[in-house]
């Protein structure tokens, strides 16, 4: 289940094949399994061992992916971070996941060096994508660390790397809506089973082409877009940040046939004009998710070409529902129904099953969902309970099985001895002429 493992095999039965295609250069499978082996050489001789834990902060860039692969090899934690953060966050996040080593691009430098992270104890390691920069002497150069391992392979035992699918795969923070942000703890098997998961939803093939504008650090970009790509040993297309009128490019330079964007992707892409869209005929699958999307949304979409299918998930669980193209339009507003490899359901406040109508929170159990929130007990007994995790969502369902979002299950207030919804009194609200 170790996805540094399902790249060897891939370099072994298809060495030539594109995995990555960055800003012009493309990157084998053969490529990508040496990278991933030199960048676990250079973490070992840093001292990363299992259980450490490695934090990246990068645009989307093949950087990123050999840093992931090689942390899974070694049984090293990954910890993506949101490059958008700000000191305060970053510091929080880093504290909080505490990395024995911080990598980050150029780009970053203006909010982590005044966060003087070196003179931390526990000491951090700090690493620059972009070249050791010249007022900082304490920053390692990547690049030309791993450049100095090159045809050598991490040396594992079954004791150094990982050996149950249960470990710790990747640390995920969330965006923290509902207080300081949490690190949900993903394993190894999580990270199978959202593939398996995805390889349904995208009908994923080996011969798919999927263009990957989300970021890496969410898990719509690693676990339902580059994962598994990876697993099935297909191309993926990095863009470093989303393009709308690159996208149209790519996508016809391409033939690009797998998509996945949030709402506001898809109305930059709709603001594009038409003579500059180009073809889309090769796309088999696009879909939305993030957020929850207008029926009109899904209708100019189709209209442009893009016949969306519709997904629903978070952080502690990556996909949990999803509607087909026909679905998505037949039955608005519905975020679908549950993914194959997951049970999910719809519990009262004590825990009960809703009848179909019924407003109640979203549960999940299964290989899909977190084990745990990063040094956070408390938290996590609040979320799992009884084997299911409580993902805060209310939700109805209909008599076909179909899910429909209603609000945070932390919005919702009793008034006279009834569920109130903020989301359901804002739908009547904006209903009114004057507002």
């Amino acid at each position: 289940m170790n996805i540094a493992w399902w790249v060897q095999r891939w370099s072994e039965l298809h060495p030539q094949k594109p995995a990555i295609i960055f800003e012009g250069q493309t990157i084998s499978y053969n490529d990508l399994h040496e990278r991933a082996n030199r960048t676990g050489c250079w973490l070992q001789s840093l001292g990363i061992e299992k259980g450490d834990r490695v934090a990246v902060m990068l645009e989307n860039c093949p950087e990123f992916v050999e840093i992931y692969l090689a942390c899974a090899r070694l049984g090293a934690i990954f910890v993506p971070v949101n490059f958008r953060l700000a000191a305060p966050e970053l510091e929080y996040t880093l504290r909080n996941a505490g990395p024995r080593l911080f990598v980050f691009g150029q780009s970053q430098m203006e909010v982590v060096m005044p966060l003087n992270l070196h003179r931390r104890k526990p000491v951090i390691e700090l690493a620059c994508t972009g070249g050791r920069p010249t007022c900082a002497a304490e920053v390692l150069d990547y690049a030309e660390g791993v450049r100095g391992f090159e045809g050598k392979r991490p040396f594992l035992t079954r004791s150094l790397g990982p050996a149950d699918p249960e470990e710790p795969h990747v640390i995920m923070y969330t965006s923290g809506t509902t207080g300081l942000p949490k690190g949900a703890v993903l394993s190894h098997r999580k990270t199978f089973f959202n593939c398996l998961n995805a390889e349904i939803f995208f009908k994923l093939n080996f011969d798919d082409i999927m263009l990957v504008i989300l970021p890496l650090f969410h898990s719509g970009g690693l676990f339902i877009q580059a994962s598994p790509v990876i697993y099935k040993g297909a191309t993926m297309i990095i863009h470093p940040r989303f393009d709308a009128v690159r996208t149209y490019k790519d996508i016809e330079r391409f033939r690009v046939t797998k998509l996945l964007g949030v709402p506001t992707v898809f109305r930059a892409l709709l603001q594009v004009p038409r003579e500059a869209r180009g073809d889309l005929s090769s796309i088999q699958v696009a879909a939305m998710g993030g957020e929850k999307a207008t029926p009109d949304l899904f209708e100019r979409c189709k209209e442009a070409g893009f016949s969306l299918r519709q997904i629903m998930g978070q952080t502690e669980t990556s996909i949990l529902l999803w509607a087909s193209e026909e679905a998505s339009l037949k039955k608005p507003g519905t975020v679908g129904r549950p993914v194959f490899h997951a049970e999910v359901g719809i519990v009262d406040r004590q825990g009960r099953p809703v009848k179909p109508g019924e407003i109640g929170e979203i549960v999940v159990r299964g290989s899909i969902m977190m084990k745990e929130y990063w040094k956070d007990p408390v938290k996590t007994e609040e979320t799992i309970k009884s084997g299911w995790l409580h993902t805060g969502d209310l939700a109805r369902m209909d008599e076909d099985g179909f899910f429909y979002l209603v609000d945070r299950a932390k919005d919702m207030y009793i008034s006279g001895g009834e569920n109130v919804y903020p989301a359901e009194v804002e739908k009547v609200l904006r209903m009114h002429p004057f507002i």
